[in-house]
């Protein structure tokens, strides 16, 4: 059978330049699956409002992570994609939800380059389930294959918050970062809208209507974003054998005025030194590659406002990235997808 792989990721602005940004942004946000209002009310919202007030914001941030190879998330996917056809001895190749490499593009020149692919696995680089990240990515690219028409097959890698062997890479990623004294650990995960829990529940009784209800077994954890970084976080915990009153988990860069998944992280880094926890070890495990929301939200503002209000010591665990293990994680993951193929055959 002949195998081709392709990644996955969210993306970035072709360039730091304002207009490039608010291109992005346009694109991002418009999404109904982001911002999930009527297309004319999003459209008035995003291009009349959002886009124009935070674009040249954005441009700042972006400018200040740029290198001289681009945006950190592309490049880091690049050189993944790289690594994971070297190793595996698939062609691979990469594409992003937003902006470039589209999926038609990429598509398309699988199609060219391997007339005689037969199957094509597609590996989300979202960990954890969620309508905006997961779903989103992958529903674009199966809308560029069924518009091309392609001979070979599309299959697809699950969501993978709870395998055994990301959680084991996500664990080991974070073990140096803990061998100096530190108070606590915090997971701080992408942060969505609460209706989106709601709406992802597919019993539609369970999500926020079930006292505990990400500990309390239900269908609707299969979907439930929420649960599955809850998942993460303690299985991971448990890996470094870490107390349950030294980690916790929170959730980063909200957008607008609705209620989003608590606690908030900005919120956490402004209270945690009078809290007590003045040397703190971050980790966001939503992210596989750094991007904007680690290296400036986290690393620059995260920091700072933590600094400020009294914290001693901020130390913030680098992504997966292109880590060895993150690459047999992947492979694993292939692995197990095909396998899914021969055993449905």
């Amino acid at each position: 059978m002949k195998t081709a792989l392709l990644l996955v990721n969210l993306g970035s602005p072709d360039s730091p330049a304002t207009s490039d940004v608010r291109a992005y942004l346009n694109e991002f946000l418009m999404d109904e699956r982001v911002i999930d209002l009527p297309k004319f009310w999003r459209t008035l919202l995003v291009k009349g409002i959002i886009s124009p007030l935070r674009a040249p914001k954005s441009a700042s941030k972006y400018a200040r992570i740029w290198t001289d190879e681009g945006a950190p998330l592309i490049k880091i996917t690049e050189n993944l994609t790289k690594l994971i056809s070297r190793k595996s001895g698939f062609p691979a190749y990469y594409c992003m939800r937003y902006a470039n490499p589209t999926p038609n593009a990429v598509l398309r020149k699988i199609s060219e380059e391997l007339p005689d692919l037969d199957t094509l696995v597609m590996i989300p680089l979202y960990p954890h389930y969620a309508m905006s990240s997961y779903e989103t990515a992958v529903e674009h690219v199966k809308s560029a294959y069924s518009d091309g028409n392609y001979p070979f097959k599309l299959i697809t890698v699950p969501p993978f918050y709870n395998h055994p062997t990301y959680l084991n890479a996500l664990a080991e990623s974070i073990r140096p970062f803990l061998v100096d004294p530190y108070d606590h650990l915090l997971f701080t995960y992408h942060g969505v809208p609460v209706r989106h829990i709601l709406k992802g529940d597919i019993t539609g009784t369970h999500c926020y209507r079930v006292k505990d209800c990400c500990s309390v077994s239900s269908p609707a954890h299969e979907f439930c974003y929420r649960h599955h970084v809850k998942e993460t976080t303690e299985k991971v915990a448990e890996i470094l054998d870490i107390p349950v009153d030294k980690f916790s988990f929170s959730f980063q860069s909200r957008l607008g005025s609705d209620k989003w998944l608590q606690p908030y992280t900005a919120e956490r880094f402004k209270n945690f030194p009078a809290e007590g926890v003045k040397k703190l070890v971050v980790v966001s495990p939503a992210f596989v590659a750094d991007c904007l929301e680690t290296i400036e939200e986290l690393d620059d503002e995260g920091k700072e406002l933590f600094l400020k209000n009294g914290g001693v010591e901020f130390r913030r665990v680098p992504c997966l990235n292109v880590s060895d293990l993150w690459v047999d994680t992947i492979l694993r993951l292939v692995e197990e997808a095909l396998q899914s193929v021969f055993v449905k055959k």
